[in-house]
C-alpha cells in the first residue's frame, strides 16, 4: 500500500476539513465544498518542472543585475553596521529596488542590543611611540584613557592566564588561532585583574579582521581589540626578549539599545509549508560588506528576481528574508526563526558568503540528504563538484532555525582566498567579487529554491529538543555553543 506524502497529507487535511461542516452548514454547500476539495487536491502531482527549473538557472546565469544593485549598495551606503545609518539607508534602498522588480517586500522592525563605533585609540609607547592599528570588538564599553603594559597571555586560557607572574592591571595579548571560545577568555582576564586584551588577528597584510566580543549582547567588562598581526608579533617578539611594552589605551565605542529591521518578501503558495531561504543583511563597518555578505544580500535579490519571472506561485510557500544584526550575534534571524513556531517550515536555506557552488549541504539532517541528491542530479551539465554534504556547523543564520527544530540546508563554495581573506575589514569592497560569483551561485540557488518549492518528498515536520541535542552533539559544537551562551540543552537528560 503506498504511503501519502507530507504534501498529500496536508493536502488531505484541506480537503476534508470542509467536510466536518456539513452537520452545522446543511449539505446545500456539498457540491461547494466538493469542488474546493478537488482544487486543493489538484497538486498532489505537483513535481518540480523541469523546463522552469532550467529556464530560471539560464536567465540567472545571464543576468548582471544582482551584482550591479550590490555594487550601488556598497557605493551609496558602505559598511552595513546594524543600526547604522547606513544599513538604515540600504535597507530602504533595497526595498525600493525589489519593488522595481515587482516583488512586495517589507520591513519586519525588531530591537537588539546596539553598539555605535567611537575613534578608539591603542598607541604603543615603549619601546617606542606610535599609534597600532586595531578595531574594537563590538559591545566594549567607553572608558577613560589609561597606560598599561603588555604580558603575553597565549591561548587566553585560565591555567594561561592564572601562571602568568602578575597580570593585575596589565593589557593581554591574545593567539590569533585560540581555541578559546569568545568570553571565557574575557572572564579569565577580568579574574586575573587585567585591563584588557588585544587578540592577535590571524591573517597578515595589516589586516584587521573585526569581531562581535557578545554573542549575548551583554557589554564586555574590560576592552577587547583585533590587532594586526604583523604589530602582534612585534609586541610579541619584543616580550620574548624580555624588553617592557608598554600601551595607551582609549575606548570611545559604546553600546546602546537599536531598532533595526529585517526585510521580508513572501511569495505565497497553494499550501502553507514554507521554504525559507534567508541571508544577513548587515555587515562590518570597516569595508563595504561586499563579501560578507554582500553576496547574500544580492544573491536573494536574485532569487526573488527569477521567482517572480518564472515562478511567483509553488506548491509551497517561499519567503526570503534578509537579516540584520547577523556579525554581532545572530540577532536577525533569531527574532525571525521563533516567529515561525506555528507554520509548517520544510526547510530553512541559508546564504552566508556563497561563492562558485560546489557543494549543498544537508547540516546534519540526514532525512534531506536524498531530496537534496535528487536536486543535485536535475542540475545536469551544472551538477555540484562535490555533491551533497552533511557536515553541521555553528555561528551563522541556520542556528536559530535547527535551534527552533527545523531542517537547514547551506552551500559549499570557493571564493579565492586573496579575495575571502579581505571578509571583516576595510578591503572587503566589491572589486573582490568576481562578477561572474553572482549570476554563477544564483542560478544554483535560486534553482534549489524552486525544487525545494515545489519537490513532494521533501519531509515536513520538525525536530524534537532531543534530537536537535543529538545531532548538534554530533557535530561536537557544543563547547563552542556554550561558549557564546547559545546552549540550550542542559534540562535534556542523555539518552
Amino acid at each position: 500500500m503506498k504511503t501519502t506524502s507530507p504534501i498529500q497529507s496536508n493536502l488531505l487535511g484541506y480537503f476534508l476539513h470542509p467536510f466536518s461542516a456539513l452537520r452545522s452548514h446543511g449539505q446545500s454547500n456539498l457540491l461547494g465544498y466538493f469542488v474546493a476539495g478537488l482544487l486543493l487536491v489538484a497538486p498532489l502531482g505537483a513535481q518540480p518542472d523541469q523546463a522552469v527549473q532550467d529556464a530560471i538557472m539560464a536567465d540567472a546565469l545571464a543576468d548582471a543585475s544582482a551584482h550591479d544593485f550590490l555594487t550601488r549598495l556598497g557605493d551609496d551606503f558602505g559598511g552595513r553596521l546594524t543600526g547604522a545609518p547606513g544599513n538604515e539607508g540600504a535597507l530602504h534602498r533595497t526595498i525600493e529596488e525589489l519593488k522595481a522588480l515587482g516583488v512586495e517586500a517589507r520591513l519586519e522592525r525588531f530591537k537588539m542590543p546596539g553598539w555605535v563605533r567611537g575613534q578608539d585609540e591603542v598607541t604603543m609607547l615603549a619601546p617606542l611611540h606610535r599609534p597600532l592599528r586595531v578595531a574594537a570588538l563590538s559591545y566594549v564599553q567607553p572608558h577613560e584613557p589609561f597606560e598599561a603594559e603588555v604580558v603575553d597571555i597565549g591561548q587566553g586560557r585560565a591555567e594561561d592566564i592564572a601562571a602568568l607572574e602578575s597580570p593585575q592591571g596589565k593589557i593581554g595579548l591574545l593567539a590569533p588561532h585560540t581555541s578559546v571560545p569568545r568570553g571565557q577568555y574575557e572572564a579569565a582576564a577580568l579574574k586575573a585583574g587585567m585591563r584588557g586584551i588585544l587578540w592577535i588577528n590571524r591573517v597578515d597584510g595589516g589586516q584587521l579582521l573585526a569581531r562581535t566580543g557578545s554573542f549575548t549582547g551583554e557589554p564586555l567588562k574590560i576592552p577587547v581589540y583585533s590587532v594586526t598581526q604583523e604589530e602582534g608579533n612585534w609586541m610579541l617578539r619584543l616580550l620574548r626578549r624580555g624588553q617592557t611594552v608598554r600601551l595607551r589605551m582609549h575606548t570611545r565605542s559604546y553600546c546602546t539599545e537599536i531598532e533595526t529591521a529585517n526585510i521580508v518578501a513572501t511569495f505565497p503558495g497553494r499550501t502553507a509549508d514554507t521554504v525559507v531561504v534567508g541571508a544577513h543583511f548587515d555587515s562590518w563597518d570597516l569595508g563595504q560588506g561586499s563579501t560578507d555578505n554582500g553576496l547574500g544580500v544580492a544573491q536573494l535579490y536574485a532569487v526573488a528576481k527569477q521567482l517572480q519571472a518564472h515562478a511567483p506561485q509553488n506548491l509551497r510557500t517561499v519567503e526570503l528574508v534578509w537579516f540584520n544584526g547577523e556579525e554581532q550575534g545572530l540577532w536577525g534571524s533569531r527574532i525571525h526563526a521563533p516567529t515561525l513556531k506555528d507554520r509548517p517550515v520544510a526547510a530553512m536555506v541559508n546564504l552566508d558568503m556563497v561563492g562558485f557552488p560546489l557543494s549543498v549541504n544537508a547540516l546534519g539532517f540526514d532525512a534531506l540528504v536524498p531530496v537534496l541528491e535528487r536536486f543535485d542530479a536535475s542540475l545536469g551539465e551544472r551538477k555540484l563538484r562535490q555533491g551533497v554534504a552533511n557536515v553541521n556547523w555553528f555561528g551563522s543564520d541556520h542556528t536559530p532555525y535547527q535551534l527552533e527544530g527545523i531542517p537547514s540546508i547551506t552551500f559549499g563554495a570557493h571564493i579565492e582566498p586573496d579575495k575571502v581573506r579581505y571578509y571583516h575589514d576595510l578591503a572587503d569592497t566589491i572589486d573582490k567579487v568576481d562578477p561572474r560569483m553572482i549570476p554563477e551561485s544564483s542560478a544554483t540557488i535560486a534553482a534549489l529554491t524552486y525544487f525545494l518549492a515545489n519537490v513532494e518528498e521533501l519531509p515536513v515536520r520538525r525536530y524534537t529538543r532531543t534530537e536537535m541535542k543529538e545531532i548538534f552533539l554530533k557535530a561536537g559544537l557544543e563547547t563552542r555553543m556554550r561558549g557564546v551562551g547559545l546552549w540550550p540543552f542542559d534540562e535534556i537528560s542523555a539518552p
